[in-house]
């Protein structure tokens, strides 16, 4: 089995059930997700950004799925997942982020807390990739090595995973994007305006 392989292996309905459907262990709860999705739908009314098209990234269980739709409901929602057994429970779209691709970029990518999860190359292939896939916004949060030793309940926190800087990430995004702040990045030439003080 390959390394690529067995990357995707532990992605099963053990590892679900730790960290997503049961109560006592999940590492997010719905109504934290369902404010995440308000957040991400209020970024984009405040930019400008029409939203036609969003890639959900590593969608998981799909804790946003059901919110952004009610909050954006004119537009695609398009739910990526490597994990096998996800996709054959919900009907997701089975791919990995650092190889997928798509006819037409979308407006709006999510990518919530998936990317610790890749080795080094194929972490940065999926930063590259970004740029391919959105053409408006990027929300994008990873567990890095500073949220693990300060901010997260290692209870409930997969350790199995490649934690690197806050640095690591921005320095790979900020060839193609322009940060805007609590997990947002703008692709650079998108019609849209960030006030000077509200991006980095």
């Amino acid at each position: 089995m390959s390394a690529e392989r067995q990357g995707t292996r532990k992605f099963d309905r053990d590892y679900y059930r730790r960290y997503y459907f049961d109560a006592r262990t999940a590492v997010a709860g719905r109504s934290e997700m369902r404010a995440r999705a308000r957040l991400i739908a209020a970024f984009a009314a405040h930019a400008g950004l029409p939203v036609r098209r969003i890639l959900d990234a590593g969608c998981g269980t799909g804790l946003l799925r059901s919110e952004l739709r009610r909050l954006l409901p004119r537009a695609e929602y398009v739910p990526l997942e490597s994990s096998d057994y996800l996709c054959e429970r919900y009907g997701w779209v089975n791919g990995r982020i650092e190889d997928y691709r798509a006819r037409v970029p979308f407006d709006l990518v999510v990518c919530y807390d998936v990317l610790q999860y890749l080795p080094g190359l194929a972490a940065q292939r999926a930063l590259a990739n970004f740029a391919r896939l959105c053409r408006g916004a990027l929300y994008f949060t990873a567990l890095t090595r500073g949220d693990y030793q300060h901010n997260c309940d290692r209870s409930r926190t997969d350790a199995d995973v490649h934690l690197r800087s806050a640095h690591w990430y921005r320095r790979k995004l900020r060839q193609r994007f322009v940060e805007a702040g609590l997990g947002f990045w703008v692709r650079r030439g998108a019609p849209l305006t960030l006030w000077e003080l509200e991006s980095g």
